[in-house]
């Protein structure tokens, strides 16, 4: 995983120098003031996705307009700079936060100590601001187009199958310590080391939606949302196991149906027969013999408190599977 987001960060670098640069050159060569200004912009724009590329591209011009009015507004009236920069970063910060349009403010505040240092608001000075803009988010745009979509979506997919082995994995551990075996690692610490790689994961899934311009249906996202959860109620099941003070017999059965799930722990598995299965064990454990002393009962207590965690995990596969339409399941489930 280290290598893949390696390879990403330096694929951004490369981009953002290259645009970077290439924005200065196109300045220079329409001979504009502050020409370096167009590579700030589009450095700032290139650090977004396709669709939030486009979006900000289009607020940035948008609000171009209230900078102009703005700077106008408050530098030819006040002569000094540090109070006239204040009034006027206040009102760009004020509307901006109250339109929602935060991202927009870098770039218009570099607009804006343009205009304080000349206090030129002549037409052909208007001009060269906006072809500063124009320059940066254009080449954003462009370079945003070349992105490796198919390169992304296999790491994505690498993540899903790395993810399922690691709760394979815990589930096995959680089984051999029902099974009152020697535990050959912490689960405790590759429970949490997964939960924080899904919140990456998310991350990825939610990039990758982002650059892809058809209509995405967000299967990554949910899909590692739901493993997220799954996670949460192993991270529970764990603690609950922490509690018991001697295991008692039915503990068997219920490490060898940890490990009969383990197996169906894949994306394209509908947990009905998991679930099955574990309703029959909650039935037969209500005909066993009541416990006859304190220790047993608390003990019996908190393994069905664990069969209720495990009846957890299998709802939040079951939930994503029932929420997918039939273009979701043909998409990602007949490939």
């Amino acid at each position: 995983m280290g290598k893949q987001k390696s390879g990403k960060t330096v694929l951004l670098a490369v981009k953002i120098a290259l645009g970077s640069s290439f924005a200065i050159y196109l300045a220079q060569i329409m001979e504009l003031e502050y020409a370096t200004s167009a590579g700030t912009i589009t450095l700032l724009t290139l650090m977004t996705t396709k669709w939030e590329t486009i979006r900000l591209s289009v607020l940035r011009i948008v609000t171009f307009i209230i900078v102009i009015l703005l700077a106008g507004l408050v530098f030819l009236h006040i002569n000094s700079v540090w109070i006239g920069y204040g009034i006027f970063i206040f009102g760009i910060v004020w509307c901006a936060e109250t339109l929602g349009l935060r991202a927009t403010i870098s770039v218009n505040s570099v607009i804006g100590t343009h205009l304080l240092t000349n206090r030129n608001f002549s037409i052909a000075s208007v001009k060269n601001e906006f072809f500063l803009i124009l320059i940066g988010i254009v080449v954003a745009l462009v370079l945003n187009l070349f992105y490796n979509n198919q390169g992304h979506k296999k790491d994505i997919v690498f993540y899903m199958r790395y993810t399922e082995h690691q709760l394979q994995m815990i589930l096995g551990e959680l089984a051999a310590y029902l099974s009152n075996k020697e535990m050959q690692r912490n689960v405790w610490d590759d429970i949490i080391k997964l939960e924080k790689e899904l919140q990456e994961f998310i991350g990825e899934a939610y990039e990758y939606q982002g650059n892809t311009f058809h209509s995405h249906p967000a299967y990554y996202i949910d899909y590692f949302e739901m493993r997220t959860n799954q996670c949460h109620v192993l991270h529970n099941l764990h603690y609950e196991l922490k509690k018991l003070r001697a295991l008692p017999r039915q503990a068997r059965i219920v490490a060898e149906y940890i490990l009969y799930l383990a197996e169906y722990v894949v994306e394209k598995n509908i947990p009905s027969a998991q679930i099955e299965k574990l309703e029959n064990i909650f039935g037969e454990m209500k005909k066993e013999e009541l416990p006859k002393t304190r220790e047993e009962f608390e003990n019996r207590a908190i393994l069905y408190h664990i069969l209720m965690d495990i009846e957890e995990f299998l709802i939040y596969k079951q939930r994503f599977v029932e929420a997918l339409d039939e273009k979701q399941k043909k998409m990602y489930w007949m490939q």
